[in-house]
Parts: structure tokens; sequence; C-alpha cells
């Protein structure tokens, strides 16, 4: 290891490279003479598809949230750390003379605000979404530019949703109006690439190596986290354990799913390594590899689908073999409305985790979900009526101080949801002045 320490130092090894997270022991002069360092501000959204149960989800009452709804009851405990947002619409995800779509569009406009092109063709066209707006201002100070993940593959062609490309269902972040970010949904894959070196060749002899013996990747890093240590102080070395640990876990547990793929092989059912059976444990495990790049300053802007939009897949961890997308379309029936209501709670469960998780990791000057910005929700309010109006949408975290929490934030129905995004921009340092279909910050937000 280099004799000067510095922010951006990591730990290194053969095939494997770990960051560190936030220490003071060798955070920068500057950071350490101030009393409270300014620490980046870092950004995730979390799409969820179909549509969510309303009458389960709103507050009853504008200003502090009381009694939480039964789907956000999950999140009691960091009731403090989030609001909910009525009121904010995406109506360049109607069909505005386009037909029938509604899902593909939903998704593709969600964080353009930008009416997608009707095709199921190569032409596809939408915006530029708000997470590369900020990636291409800030991308160059994290190792990543940003982060996409999720727990569904999605095609990126053919016809997924009336004669519109699979692009669109499968795609929230577009780094341009043609070209949208293919998302990782292998674990596995995700871990490798987060915590792998660039060179590929020593990357793979490392990981044969790795696989072959059931080492950590910390193990390839000891001699380097060894002299790091001797140089910490007491809070710090506490630090630096907790951030390892949680390393370690994951490989653990990423280690037990392959394992459990080798086994179903051996009984002909063929299974991605890496990939859990059970989704929720799959959100979770991507969900603690965002925040341990949130943590180690490799990416500030995520975006995570929980699934593609219009998914039909069933729930059978909660005892529903329905798919998601036919309960979603409920009629009114009660038995759709109450399976549709367990979906919607199982998914807020993930999130709690998620953002319990972020409230619990020191960040300099508060908890890094203190210094975050995580905007849950989706393009469609009713899944049954498709309405992409009042917008089932939460935001946790502070945004280093400039976000209000512990509230419910009406605001005048079809508000365009792009506004909220030109003040998260704003927190971020990146200055827009319109994004799609954006009439202007949102006042009294901030």
């Amino acid at each position: 290891m280099s004799e000067k320490i510095t922010r951006r130092n990591v730990l290194r090894g053969a095939g494997a490279l770990v960051t560190l997270p936030f220490l003071e022991s060798i955070a920068p002069k500057m950071a350490i003479a101030q009393s409270n360092p300014v620490r980046p501000i870092r950004t995730a959204f979390m799409f969820v598809p179909n549509g969510i149960n309303m009458d389960h989800w709103r507050p009853t009452a504008q200003g502090a949230l009381g009694d939480l709804p039964a789907t956000l009851a999950p999140l009691n405990a960091v009731k403090s750390e989030f609001s909910v947002i009525s009121g904010l619409s995406q109506m360049k995800a109607f069909a505005n003379g386009d037909g029938p779509g509604d899902h593909a569009r939903s998704a593709a406009t969600w964080l353009t605000g930008v009416q997608a092109r009707k095709t199921a063709g190569t032409d596809i066209q939408v915006g530029i979404s708000v997470d590369q707006v900020a990636a291409q201002a800030l991308g160059n100070r994290t190792r990543f530019a940003s982060l996409e993940v999720g727990c569904e593959r999605g095609a990126l062609a053919g016809n997924c949703d009336s004669g519109y490309s699979c692009a669109y269902s499968s795609s929230v972040s577009w780094r341009g109006e043609s070209t949208p970010n293919s998302k990782e949904v292998n674990p596995r894959i995700l871990f490798e690439r987060l915590f792998g070196t660039p060179d590929d060749l020593q990357n793979s002899a490392a990981n044969i190596k790795r696989r072959q013996y059931e080492l950590s990747i910390l193990d390839f890093v000891q001699e380097d986290a060894e002299q790091l240590g001797r140089r910490l102080g007491t809070r710090d070395q506490q630090k630096i354990n907790e951030y390892f640990n949680s390393i370690r876990e994951i490989e653990v547990r990423l280690q037990n799913f392959e394992a459990q793929s080798k086994a179903l092989m051996l009984d002909g059912i063929e299974v991605p390594k890496g990939i859990p059976k059970d989704r929720g444990e799959h959100i979770r495990l991507m969900g603690d590899m965002m925040v341990l790049a949130f943590q180690a300053d490799l990416t500030r802007i995520a975006t995570f689908m929980f699934a593609n939009e219009g998914s039909n897949r069933a729930y059978s961890e909660i005892g529903i073999s329905d798919g998601h997308h036919d309960i979603s379309h409920h009629g009114n029936a009660a038995d759709k409305l109450l399976k549709k209501a367990e979906i919607d709670l199982y998914h807020s469960t993930q999130l709690a985790y998620i953002i319990n998780k972020m409230s619990k990791i020191d960040d300099g000057n508060g908890s890094l979900l203190d210094n975050s910005m995580i905007l849950y929700g989706g393009g469609i309010s009713d899944g049954n009526r498709h309405n992409h109006d009042d917008l089932p949408l939460l935001i946790a975290g502070k945004g280093g101080g400039k976000i209000p929490t512990g509230k419910h934030l009406v605001f005048p129905n079809q508000t365009p949801l792009t506004n909220l995004y030109l003040n998260l921009l704003d927190n971020m340092g990146v200055k827009m002045d319109n994004l799609g279909d954006s009439t202007g910050k949102l006042q009294g937000l901030f």
C-alpha cells in the first residue's frame, strides 16, 4: 500500500479491488478540519411494477405521518426517515393517442418524462433519464458512473406490450433517447463487478481460485487490510470491521445459493448460479450490494427494478400462485385486491430492510441514509385502470439535510413527477432548467 493514504485508497490483491468506506482516520485534511464534513449525496430510484393497491398505500391525512397504512407498516421503525408523496404524475405515460401499452409507457416514462415512440422494432425512442443526467455530470467522480440492477431479466427487442418494444418494459434507465441501460440481475456477476479488478485475465484466474477453495475476496486483500488496520482509530476499526462483515456475509449467501443451484442441477433442474429462488432474498441481496457501493463511494447513482413492468411472476414465497400482472387487473374483485395488497406489502418489506440498513451506517456527518435520496414507487397508480396520475411514491433519506421526512406531502394532482427530479438534481449539484415534461421545481419541498 502506498504511504500516502487518501479517501480514494483501495485494498488490492490478485483479482480483488476493495474500495474503502468513509474513514475519519484517512479522510482528506479539509474534511477532518470540519466539525461536519460534507459527504456526497447518493441517489437511487427503486421501481415496482403493475401499480399499487392505493387503499392500503396512501396515508389518510396530509402533514406528519401518523399510523401508517397497511402496505407501509413494515417501515414503521424508520417512519422518521421517509416521506410519502401524493399528486405527482407522469402524463406522458398515458396513451395520448397511441392506444394500449400503458405498462411499457409507464416504465419508459418514469424517469424521463417523455412519451415513448410506439414501436416493437429497433427505432425505439424516449428520452434521457434523470439518473443518467446525474451520471453524466457526476460519474467521473466515482469508479462507476451509475449502477443499474434488477431482479428480472429483460429483452431489449421484441414486442412486450401492445406494439411496444420489450426495451421499454424492462428499462427505466436511458443514457440516450434510443439507448436503454441494461441492468444486472445476477448477484454473483454484480459482486465480481464491484470488487473485482479491471484486469479480466487476472480476475478470471482469481475467481477460479476463490471458487475452488471457497476463499473470501477479503483473503486476497488481507495484507493491505492489516497494514491499514494499524493506522486506524478505534471508531474506524469498528467501521471497517462492519464493512468487511457485510462483504463476507454477501459472499456466504452467494456460495449458499450456488451450492443449492448445483444440487438442483443434479436433479435435472436448471437454476442460474447466484440467483436466489426467493424473490425477497434476491431483492435484499441486490440491495445490500447497492448499499455497499454507496458506502464505499463506488457510485452515487443507482436504479433498481424489483421486477419488469407488466411482470406476471407468481409470488409463491407468500402463497400467491397467480401472476402479478393478472392480479393487478383486479376488476375490484375482493380476492384479487387482497392479493395485490399482499404483493405490495412484500415489496415494501424488502424496502424497509434496505432503508433500515442504510440508517445504521455511519457516514461521517450522519448516516448513509441521511446523505441519500431514495425514491421508491412506480409509473402506474391503480393497475386495473392503468392510470399514471397521483402515483404511489415514497422518498427516503434527508438528502444531506435538505429533504423533509416523516411527512405525507400532497401536491395538486397531475403535477409533473419530473418537477421533483429537478429538485433532486439540484440537491446533487446538477443544475437543470427542465427535464421531460417538467414545468419547474416543486415549491416548498426542500
